[in-house]
Formats: C-alpha cells, structure tokens, sequence
C-alpha cells in the first residue's frame, strides 16, 4: 500500500491507570516489534523519569508550632514556584510582574529549608520543621485518552505496506501475551492507531466502489449494444489491460492501495472505451448481414480492426506519454501521484501491444460459433 521507501507514522496506544506499568509494557511492545518485518524507527515513550521536588507536610508539626498549612502551601506555591501578582502595561504591551526568591536561594533543597513560614504566634519556622523535601522520579508528560492514562509506541513501516505489518505486530503481541514475553496489568490493554486506519476505512469503501462500477459499466454495455456476450467479451480485454497493470507494480516495487486502485478504475474505463469503438464498429458491419463462410467473418473482422486500430492505439498513446512525466517527480503528492499512474501506464502498454487485439478475436470467435449453429440447425431443419 506504499511506494518502496515511503515511510508512514503510527504506532500502538497502551491504556492504563499507572503511568509506571504502562512504560513497561511499551518497553516490552518496543523490542517485540523490532521482530516484525517492515517495522522501523520503533520507539517507546519513556514517560517516567524526570526528577520532581516533592514537599510533604507534616500536619503533626505545623500543630506543634501553630502554622496553617494554608500558609505553608502559599509559600511552597510563592516563594520557590512563582507568582504572578499583577501586569505592566506599557503602550499596547503587558509584561506580567512575577515574585519568587532568587534562585540561589531555591536551587539546592538545603536552601530550601532554610525558607522560613510565618505561626500564629509570629515566629518564624524554618520549612525543614514542618515539611520533608525529597527529591523523585516522576512522569515526564502526562498523556489521557477516554479518561484513561496513556503511552505510545510510534514506528514507522518502509518497504512494506501499513495494514500488512499492523496485522503482523497484532499477531506477534497477541502470541506474546500468550507465552508470557508480554505481561498486561489489570486494567491495561492497547489499541493501534495512525495512518493505517485511513487506509482501512479507504480499502472498505474501494471494496464496494469498484465492483459498483463494473456492475454499472457492464449495465451500461448491455444497454448500449443489447446484446448479453458483448460486455463480457468486452470485460475480458479488461482482465488482460489489468494484468499488464500487476505485472507493472510488481516491476516498479509497489504494493497495493487507494491510489493504486484509483489508477486501475481509470485504467477499467478507457480500455471500456477501446472495447465500445472496436465493438460499435464490428457490430455495424455484422448488422443484417450474411455470411457464407468462416473466412468471410475473418475477413470483415480484420478489416474493423484494420480500420479501428489507430484511434485505440493513439487513446493508449496519448494516455501513456500523459502520464510519463509523474514518474519523475520527486516533490510533496509523488507518493500518490505515482501509484495512481503505474497501473494505468502498464495497463496501457498491455493495451496497446495486446488488449485491442482480444475484443476483434473474441468477437470473432462469437460470430463464428453463431455462424456454424444457425448453419446446423438448418441442416437439421
């Protein structure tokens, strides 16, 4: 579903209520999905790790020397952490006026007891009697999703398409888990998100839209010629127009995708094209006519296809020298402009050197077959 090279984002969302677990199942995740074919540039979010002050308060103390933790708390919130207190206003510029202590006096925790609290009584109490400060490890962003905590292991995929190695890594994590490489907490599950998703939900609609619209061009060519084996014979130089599509991609390292798939509908419809002028002309000469023998038929198809084979050949022509030019771009929109020409420029060659030569020979083949049956039932009659 991507170009060879082409490197698109996703990754795998873990759920969970502690930060904690949640880094150690992405770590476990990380090196499971280094195994997976495609998979790139793996990584998982070291979420704790970040070192944090933190300052408990003694409420047996703060009762001993007679200090309201309001008090405490607002010079914990003011004095080490900052307050805005009021705006400049200069012109049509406002600068905020912040208060805190220098920061010699709040850098190192020894400096920080000697911050004195007001009591009841006016004294002033150092923060070393009524609080214990302590350096900790803690989270270094804090990541929510449906009310749940959360971390992610983002990759990259290359040489590969992104569905096909999703479907890989899910099976890989899913074995995993059940021989033990990879333990879930409770609670803690994981979901997959990224660029994938839009190609699944595109792959889901192309499935409807592209049989629709061969059922409809199919309708479309009964009604057009009223007769039921034209369509078909005309469906069959799409097949062969088609596989000179696969064989293209196959040649040019492209795996199958929207774009892909929009450049084979393009394809469908102008190979159709070739097929209507080919047929409408044939069956223009067949009309009210009667044949004496198969080398008559042969003769009246070969000169349609004498006479139609130029304009399908400048329709492949033109279409293959418009669509040239994108395989050498190389700027933003290459990686699905690409896609979109390879199929229809293989498609085109198959049509050229192959195609316009199938709808004359099956049609043949049918007039042939309905020659040699009306001849026998009139012998039989």
């Amino acid at each position: 579903m991507l170009q060879t090279g082409f490197r698109a984002m996703m990754g795998v969302k873990i759920f969970g209520s502690d930060l904690k677990e949640i880094e150690r199942v992405g770590l476990q995740i990380e090196s499971l999905l280094k195994q997976v074919p495609g998979a790139t540039d793996i990584v998982a979010d070291r979420i704790v790790g970040k070192p944090y002050l933190e300052f408990v308060i003694d409420r047996d103390r703060i009762a001993r020397y007679g200090v309201n933790i309001r008090d405490v708390q607002d010079v914990i919130e003011i004095a080490i952490g900052g307050m805005n207190l009021m705006e400049s206003v200069e012109g049509r510029e406002r600068y905020p006026v912040r208060v805190r202590y220098l920061r010699e006096l709040r850098e190192a925790i020894p400096e920080l007891e000697k911050i004195l609290i007001p009591s009841s009584s006016g004294a002033q109490v150092p923060l070393a009697q009524v609080v214990d400060i302590r350096s900790v490890l803690g989270p270094q962003e804090i990541k929510g999703e449906r009310g749940l905590l959360v971390g992610y292991v983002t990759m990259n995929t290359r040489d590969r398409d992104e569905v096909s190695v999703v479907e890989d890594a899910e099976r890989l994590l899913q074995t995993a888990l059940k021989d033990g490489r990879l333990t879930l907490p409770a609670g803690c599950f994981w979901e997959w998100g990224g660029q994938f998703e839009n190609q699944v939900r595109a792959t889901k609609r192309m499935q409807v839209l592209i049989p629709a619209c061969l059922a409809i061009m199919f309708v479309m060519l009964y009604l057009g010629f009223r007769r039921w084996w034209i369509a078909p014979v005309i469906f069959f130089a799409i097949l062969v127009a088609a596989s000179g599509g696969f064989i293209m991609l196959a040649i040019w390292g492209v795996n199958l995708s929207v774009a892909v798939w929009v450049g084979f509908l393009v394809l469908f419809g102008i190979v159709d094209d070739d097929g209507v002028v080919m047929s409408t002309y044939l069956e223009g000469l067949f009309e009210g006519r009667e044949f004496e023998s198969f080398g008559e038929i042969r003769a009246t198809v070969l000169e349609a296809g004498l006479k139609r084979i130029r304009p399908c050949l400048m329709t492949s022509c033109t279409t293959i020298f418009g669509l040239m030019p994108i395989f050498w771009a190389t700027g933003r929109g290459s990686d699905v402009m690409q896609p979109m020409a390879i199929p229809a420029v293989g498609g085109m060659i198959a049509a050229a050197l192959v195609t316009i030569y199938i709808t004359p020979c099956l049609f043949c083949a049918v007039e042939e077959w309905k020659w040699q049956r009306s001849r026998k039932l009139n012998n039989e009659g």
